[in-house]
């Protein structure tokens, strides 16, 4: 499935390769793309990566001001400790988010059907 061509022409392994990298044509492809499972199937897994990223980041934001706030109020000391805690979370959420992202990308290129922890599942199930 991967060498058959995509919608946009290009092997399917590439185009895979191309929706991990530029999120908007993976979008695009969860709309155009009928026929080619494999590319569907990374569109979207690359789109509900992304999704779930941004989820992550609201929630951590919310959670940070809520906190920081509250902690905030009982001491300085305590509510600089929590924003420099939240700050590292948030580094680790984008190291996770950028490394998933790079990996499956490659593994897609190669022609690998690689599932993301819980969004691949999805994914794969909607396609």
């Amino acid at each position: 499935m991967e060498n058959e061509k995509s919608a946009l022409g290009l092997d399917g392994n590439v185009t895979a390769l191309i929706g991990y990298i530029i999120g908007i044509v993976a979008l695009v492809l969860i709309f155009i793309e009928k026929d080619n499972k494999f590319v569907r199937f990374h569109a979207l897994q690359s789109v509900l990566w992304a999704v779930a990223y941004i989820a992550t980041v609201i929630v951590l934001t919310i959670l940070g001001a809520i906190l920081g706030i509250a902690l905030g109020a009982v001491s300085e000391g305590l509510g600089a400790i929590v924003a420099l805690l939240m700050t590292l979370i948030s580094l680790g959420a984008v190291l996770v988010f950028l490394g998933g992202l790079i990996f499956a990308a490659i593994k897609a290129f190669g022609g690998n059907e690689f599932k993301l922890p819980v969004v691949g599942n999805l994914a794969q199930k909607w396609v």
